[in-house]
């Protein structure tokens, strides 16, 4: 306490302090000092309870004496004391009290709980003095222990710091590994008790551990013999755990089976203390450090743990250290080792290449010789020269076998003895032998006296007695020809197996350039015969040739022209348009025109004449259309009636309109074909080109394009092309597209269309129309789009979706009586399984069958009667009926009335419409008749198209049942009609 006036100076008895001064005195360390400080506050002020306290912000938590618990509820009244200067009492209990001692090295506070009775006024009041004089040899205390403390800590790092330093010297000293380890125990014995001590070290890759170091007084034998082992030989022991966890255990054997989750094993004697952490690399345990005690007074501390944990990882550095470098000395020891042997090797590769050159140029130069224009001597001296040059060969010959192979020649021959004659019969000697074996012979005397003895050879030597005698065959194929030999007769001159390697090699390119030169020769004597046989042949192949262009001109023509017509076809056709369409790209301001041509109606003379008759229209139309072009305009023939004039030089369209009525007029000119005069008539597409066109194949399609649309305008006629056209090709691709994508998105509709009783005008049954709603275009009519789904293959699909849409709105209709009737084409009626498939959609919407009429057109009638009646007799029996429509205008005769199941005639809107002219036309007899017919066969009647009062009133007069049309009802969704609308006649 440094401020006089905290605390009033104040005097006690002498005696008691002097007592109290003397115990202070005594006092040496915090807990003396605090025990005095407690007494002397109990004694004076006979509090219930007192104590000292300090450490407060220590991680460990605070100290205390006498000790005491403390309620984490006091510890903001205690801080709050532990920075003023006077004493503070509890906020919940005053008769406590807290008094800081001293603020250094940490605040130190003494607490009191007073008597109930006892009066405080005036505290500390005497022990102001005592108290303060307490506090700063409290402080002094305090110092001298965090002193000490620091003291110990430091001594501490220092011996550790020697202690990894010492590792890291023996990690790089030349001391072996046993060495080193025991250099590591010892180390470690500094640190901490480590009479029992090991190191084991754990290979993730091959789960196997081995016990590198082992120090045991009571169990010195090594696991696995310091050799590798796996580590489920210690599965479930204490360095197990430590090394599967990577976590240190320490204690007692009772206090480690409470470390671990499971059993535990024991591997030899029960130690009292036992302490084990991992060697950690880079998180991972690549080990373990085991240090145990079998004495009772020796144990180890949580600073023990923490220091053979520090000391671990560096441990297993200066291991892995110490075996990397003796696993790289053992490497560069091995390394030299192989680069020495790999040396002895390249030395040695390096003569056999030499000699494997000097070879290679002498085999080369055989090789050479046996194309080389010399004569035989010449070519067998330079083969001596070039045999010499890789071994002696003084005494050389070469021995062939004549064609009969029963004499055995010598063509060349250098003996400094004694020289073979030019020829010999064969017998047995040692170049007989050679030759019968087929391999090569190196032989001294004494193995030549042995094939004596063996009676390989005859007694006796054919020649002169050589020291030592080499002779290699000559093979070609698997055949000898004949022998290279060199014989030597001086001791110092013998030959080894090398001399008999290099020899066979010789022999062998010897033996191909022999050949290589008969060969030749053959072939020279073969070549003077094909000269003259050549010759020979040549004047029959100038006769073949000239035989064959003609025939190669006429297969040309053919295949260029049309077979009947003689006319080009479309391959030469196509050839001159791109000539052309490239010479208006080089010629910006030409232009040319193409007129695509088909007859009109060539299939009914073809069906009605017979073929033949329609080839001779076709030549007969190919010879007019010659007659209309110039020179060098082209008519072709494309395909069946199909033709095409090409105008290379055409003055935009004037040109080519001129040519196209000028073959029309030649065509409409009568034409007696079978004993008829035929009136023959022709549709004209012309497309104009010019730059625009990059091949054949776009002027061809833009002229066809235009063929077309003169068709669809009535036939005889012509058509220029032009984007209009282009456009509409284009939008019915488009307008495809968009069906698809119509059908997948439903956005198809039917509308309904009433059929009323004409007696009231009460709606009796509906037609159902399709619509689609069009994103961008709105409601379209079938008429815009029915004919490019009939063709894009859709309009199946489509009618079965509004099939099922009709049959499922109509079942929203108020009336359950109302029918409803289908328009069904002739395609669906194509098909046996069609009334199946209507069945079943109209057992899935669940609308009754007598609520449904199929309609049909006449034309519908003549693709197949019998299976168009059949269906429409089982569609009969489940209830559905059948209604012809546009009655009257197709091609259908009256019988079908009566053959056919029909409950419906409607009739056609054209008849109904003339109703307005008068009672006295001929549609009002027609429709009379019509109506009297249905009566007389029990057939229902609609009369279509009614738009106006008069058509009514007709139509009712003549007693007709029903109708539709736009006097009685548009047609709308099926919401406008949900409650009959009766029509006011």
């Amino acid at each position: 306490m440094k401020d006089a006036d905290v605390v009033g100076a104040t005097s006690i008895d002498d005696s008691l302090q002097l007592a109290w001064l003397a115990s202070l005195a005594t006092a040496h360390t915090p807990d003396q000092v605090a025990a005095v400080i407690a007494d002397l506050a109990q004694a004076e002020l006979g509090c219930e309870a007192t104590c000292v306290l300090w450490g407060l912000e220590r991680p460990g938590g605070y100290h205390s004496v006498p000790p005491i618990r403390m309620d984490p509820a006091d510890e903001p009244w205690l801080r709050r004391a532990g920075q003023s200067d006077q004493p503070c009492r509890h906020p919940a209990d005053q008769r406590r009290i807290a008094l800081r001692l001293c603020r250094q090295p940490e605040p130190a506070l003494l607490l009191l709980t007073l008597q109930t009775d006892h009066d405080d006024i005036g505290f500390p009041g005497k022990l102001a003095a005592p108290l303060q004089l307490a506090g700063q040899h409290l402080q002094r205390t305090l110092e001298w222990i965090e002193l000490q403390r620091a003291h110990q800590q430091l001594a501490r790092s220092e011996t550790l710091q020697r202690a990894l330093f010492a590792i890291s010297d023996l990690a790089g000293s030349e001391r072996d590994m046993p060495d080193m380890l025991r250099g590591i125990h010892a180390i470690v014995s500094t640190l901490m008790y480590a009479e029992n001590f090991f190191i084991v070290l754990h290979n993730a890759e091959r789960d196997t551990i081995r016990f590198l170091y082992f120090v045991d007084v009571k169990d010195p034998a090594v696991p696995g013999d310091g050799q590798d082992m796996p580590l489920s030989a210690i599965e479930y022991t204490l360095t197990w755990y430590v090394m599967r966890d990577g976590k240190a255990r320490m204690g007692n054997a009772e206090e480690l089976r409470s470390q671990v989750r499971g059993p535990v094993t024991l591997i030899g004697p029960d130690s009292y203390d036992w302490l084990g952490v991992p060697m950690l690399r880079d998180g991972q345990p690549g080990g373990a450090l085991v240090v145990q005690s079998y004495e009772q007074n020796i144990g180890f501390t949580d600073e023990d743990l923490a220091l053979l944990e520090f000391v671990g990882s560096h441990i297993l550095t200066a291991l892995e250290r110490k075996q990397g470098k003796e696993d790289l000395e053992q490497r560069v020891q091995l390394r030299t080792l192989e680069l020495a042997e790999a040396n002895r090797g390249l030395q040695l590769e390096i003569l056999e290449r030499q000699r494997a050159e000097h070879l290679q140029a002498a085999l080369f130069q055989i090789a050479e010789l046996a194309t080389a224009d010399i004569d035989q001597d010449a070519f067998y001296r330079r083969v001596h020269a070039v045999v010499g040059e890789l071994l002696n060969a003084e005494n050389f010959f070469i021995a062939l076998l004549s064609d009969d192979r029963q004499h055995l020649t010598f063509p060349y021959s250098v003996d400094a003895v004694l020289s073979p004659p030019a020829e010999r019969p064969l017998g047995r000697g040692l170049s007989e032998y050679v030759l019968r074996r087929g391999t090569a012979l190196r032989a001294d005397n004494a193995d030549i006296e042995e094939l004596d003895r063996l009676g390989e050879i005859a007694p006796g030597r054919m020649g002169s007695p050589a020291m030592c005698w080499l002779g290699v065959p000559l093979i070609v194929g698997d055949e000898a020809i004949g022998l290279v030999t060199v014989q030597s007769y001086r001791a110092t001159v013998v030959y080894g197996p090398a001399d008999q390697e290099l020899l066979t090699f010789v022999a062998s390119q010897i033996a191909n350039s022999l050949t290589r030169r008969r060969s030749a020769e053959s072939l020279r004597r073969a070549y003077e015969q094909l000269e003259h046989r050549v010759e020979e042949r040549t004047l029959a192949l100038r006769k073949e040739i000239i035989e064959r262009e003609r025939m190669q001109d006429q297969l040309r023509h053919q295949v260029m022209h049309d077979s009947l017509t003689g006319l080009p076809n479309r391959s030469y056709l196509r050839d001159r348009i791109e000539r052309v369409l490239g010479a208006i790209r080089r010629e910006p301001q030409r232009h040319c025109a193409l007129l695509y041509l088909d007859v009109d109606r060539f299939k009914i003379i073809n069906d009605s004449l017979g073929h033949l008759a329609g080839d001779e229209v076709l030549k007969e139309v190919a010879t007019r259309l010659a007659g209309c072009v110039r020179h060098p305009d082209l008519v072709a023939r494309l395909s069946g009636d199909e033709f095409a004039i090409l105008l290379e030089d055409a003055d935009l369209t004037t040109s080519a309109t001129l040519v196209a009525q000028r073959v029309m007029d030649a065509l409409r000119e009568p034409m007696p074909v079978a004993g008829k005069d035929l009136q023959v008539t022709a549709s004209v597409g012309i497309a104009v080109g010019d730059a625009r066109y990059e091949v054949a194949d776009e002027m061809l399609r833009d002229a066809d394009i235009a063929l077309y649309r003169a068709k669809e305008l009535g036939r005889k006629r012509f058509e220029i092309f032009d984007e209009t056209l282009a456009k509409n090709v284009v939008d019915v691709l488009a307008l495809e597209g968009e069906l698809r994508h119509a059908l997948q998105h439903d956005q198809f509709e039917p509308y309904f269309q009433p059929i009323c009783g004409l007696d009231g005008g009460h709606v009796v049954g509906y037609e159902a129309l399709i619509r689609w709603n069009h994103p961008q275009r709105g409601l379209l009519r079938p008429g815009d789009f029915l004919k490019i789904a009939e063709d894009s293959g859709l309009i199946e699909a489509i009618d079965w979706r509004m099939f099922e849409l009709s049959c499922q709105l109509l079942l929203q209709h108020g009336r359950a009586d109302a029918f409803m009737t289908l328009n069904v084409s002739a395609l669906h009626l194509r098909y046996a399984d069609f009334d199946e498939r209507l069945i079943r959609l109209l057992e899935h919407t669940g609308l009754a069958p007598s609520r449904l009429v199929v309609e049909v057109t006449e034309g519908a009638l003549l693709d197949n009667p019998e299976r168009v009646r059949a269906t429409l007799d089982r569609l009969r029996l489940i209830g559905v009926g059948a209604a012809l429509d546009d009655f009257g205008t197709g091609y259908s005769s009256l019988s079908y009335l009566h053959s056919l199941p029909l409950r419906i005639l409607k009739i056609d809107r054209a008849f109904v419409q003339e109703l307005d002219k008068g009672a006295n036309t001929n549609s009002t007899t027609v429709v009379a008749a019509i109506l009297a017919l249905a009566r007389a066969l029990n057939i229902q009647v609609i009369a279509e198209g009614i738009e106006t009062e008069i058509q009514y009133r007709a139509l009712m007069a003549m007693g007709c049942e029903m109708g539709q049309g736009y006097l009685l009802g548009h047609p709308a969704p099926i919401a406008q009609w949900r409650e009959p609308h009766p029509v006011d006649a």
